[in-house]
């Protein structure tokens, strides 16, 4: 694949954000690893949210009935399978890990869009790490983040699930509204918005886009549930580093 001419890679959110997420080079995060970790598991809330697996009623995330073809199945049926309803934060909290990480590494390392490389250390240990292989899937994205940006603020609204994302894709009979972009514009896609409020929650934003205006992706991440999600998470994070070094 030629990697100066990007191809339309469709990735799951969880994968996006990861590929976004590591150095091109040395493959590895652009970001601490508990925040990576953490923006994983909102990215994987986030991704069954758009396809409407999974929808958030008053404080609780709750699973909808829908079933749709979803490589996040087992986790679809973990938010199912609960007895008790739970807080975006705390699915946020439960979902990430290393492994759940590195498995969706190894997706991509599978598609050929990464590389699994491992580093000796000590003679024995190994650290595993991410370069890129194609950059066509990032170069997409990029491109797609880009254009979002450069969108007027009016056009940046949360991202829906159903008919709702083709209205805000400006693509379904009741496109016309309030946020609806002016004639001869195209509203950013559900998809990429939901990345931007990830990028955003993570602080990757401002290392990949620096003039990225600041003001319209913080209205759209406070917006966002999962981004939300991953703040709060986050949040509760450092606020336990610190607390245990004061000890």
């Amino acid at each position: 694949m030629n990697a100066e001419t990007p191809q339309a890679v469709e990735l799951s959110l969880p994968q996006a954000f990861l590929l976004l997420a590591t150095d091109d080079k040395d493959g590895k995060p652009e970001v601490p690893v508990f925040a990576l970790r953490t923006t994983v598991a909102g990215a994987i809330l986030a991704e069954l949210d758009l396809v409407g697996a999974i929808e958030l009623q008053g404080k609780h995330v709750r699973a909808t009935g829908a079933t749709p073809g979803t490589e996040l199945q087992h986790e679809l049926e973990l938010i199912r399978g609960k007895s008790r309803p739970h807080s975006a934060r705390r699915w946020v909290s439960m979902l990430e890990g290393r492994a759940q990480t590195q498995r969706i590494y190894e997706q991509m390392a599978a598609a050929g869009i990464v590389e699994h490389v491992g580093e000796k250390h000590l003679g024995r240990f190994r650290a595993v790490r991410y370069p890129e292989k194609d950059h066509a899937p990032e170069a997409t994205l990029l491109e797609k983040i880009r254009t979002a940006l450069r969108a007027a603020p009016s056009d940046l609204q949360p991202p829906e699930t159903g008919a709702a994302e083709d209205a805000a894709a400006g693509e379904g009979p009741d496109a016309a509204g309030p946020g609806t972009p002016k004639p001869g514009t195209k509203a950013p896609e559900a998809r990429t918005i939901a990345l931007i409020a990830l990028m955003q929650a993570a602080g990757l934003l401002g290392k990949l886009f620096p003039e990225a205006d600041r003001v319209r992706a913080s209205e759209l991440a406070k917006d966002y549930w999962p981004s939300r999600a991953v703040e709060d998470e986050l949040r509760m994070i450092r606020l336990a580093e610190e607390e245990a070094a004061t000890l």
